[in-house]
């Protein structure tokens, strides 16, 4: 049996360095302070948040998400931008409960790296926290996990939890959407966090200059564009019309998430030329040679929330939605579904 060694060993030594998970969280604490709103009970540094549910709510439902930002984390580390990647994470979770008429109340973080690096680390969270700013919910905890040997020098993964409420009689779950009813489309920012394991494998294929103008903007900006959060407008629109139904078009596009919110018997009917795909996806289709039906079942392709309401609501809603400055055009109508017909069809 090998003999004690007679080296004092740290877990610097290990390769774990505590006064730096110590400094970032005194970095990352103004921007936390800033996402803090009606609820929040005690500050970061607990072992627990805390956060009492609003009185507003007579049978609050709470609604959670979890998710990531995916490989496009793999082209942040390429060039070296770690500012907006936050922002991608709570858009994830954010758009995902919204769709159920959930407003956001909280959100905790996880990162996770081999070797922390207190700038990188605080130009994440600083994105984090201005996500959940633009979604109006607290930045309540998270957790950052040093973990030598698990990852490679200078990457790190990023996951995000959000929760929020729904009063039980609002909850939006498509059962009312019946035939005649108007899909209106919400143009995205770009490919927001889904699909960048195609768009990285175009680029190693086509090999483009990503620091070149690109209408008007560097490549690598149009791709690194975070998710746009719809959190507000929506929230408004909610509150002044009856909504049935609202899809966030992430990781199968179009055809595979409307189908979530669809009783088997209808079918949406979308007309692809009733919005302008934006030239990043032209781009990307061209260089990639991808086919059209790909094209709809990976990527937004300039749509990133789908908001479902009656014929009659449709012009109000548009109005509103513009007013609060969306982008937002009529893209399709429910009709009943045919045998054997798709749930989504793209005409």
């Amino acid at each position: 049996m090998s003999s004690p060694s007679s080296v004092s060993l740290s877990y610097r030594d290990a390769g774990v360095d505590i006064d730096a998970g110590d400094a970032l969280v005194e970095a990352i604490k103004p921007f936390a302070k800033r996402t803090m709103r009606e609820g929040v009970m005690g500050g970061i540094g607990g072992f627990g948040a805390l956060f009492e549910i609003s009185k507003k709510f007579k049978e609050p439902v709470l609604v959670s998400g979890t998710d990531g930002v995916g490989t496009k984390l793999k082209l942040a580390f390429h060039l070296n931008r770690h500012d907006t990647v936050g922002i991608d994470l709570v858009a994830m979770s954010v758009n995902d409960i919204l769709v159920q008429g959930a407003e956001p109340l909280f959100f905790l973080d996880y990162f996770a790296c081999g070797k922390l690096d207190v700038t990188t680390a605080t130009a994440v969270i600083k994105g984090i926290a201005q996500g959940c700013e633009q979604a109006g919910c607290a930045l309540i905890g998270g957790e950052t996990a040093e973990m030598p040997s698990m990852y490679p020098a200078g990457e790190y993964d990023l996951a995000g939890f959000a929760v929020g409420a729904v009063e039980k009689s609002k909850i939006i779950d498509g059962t009312t959407i019946a035939p005649g009813d108007v899909v209106l489309g919400l143009a995205s920012s770009g490919a927001h966090s889904n699909g960048y394991s195609l768009v990285r494998k175009i680029i190693d294929v086509a090999r483009p200059d990503l620091q070149a103008d690109f209408h008007g903007r560097p490549l690598a900006d149009v791709l690194m564009t975070p998710t746009r959060i719809y959190v507000k407008p929506l929230l408004a629109l909610m509150a002044s019309m009856d909504v049935k139904g609202m899809v966030h078009i992430t990781g199968g596009g179009l055809v595979e998430n409307i189908p979530r919110v669809l009783q088997p018997h209808l079918t949406a009917v979308l007309q692809k030329d009733s919005w302008t795909m934006p030239p990043l996806f032209a781009w990307l289709q061209q260089h990639g040679n991808v086919a059209d039906a790909e094209m709809h079942r990976v990527f937004n392709c300039g749509i990133g929330m789908t908001v479902i309401v009656s014929a009659e609501n449709a012009d109000a809603a548009i109005a509103q939605l513009r007013a609060s400055g969306e982008t937002v055009m009529r893209i399709g109508e429910i009709r009943t579904r045919e045998e054997g017909q798709a749930q989504t069809v793209v005409l």
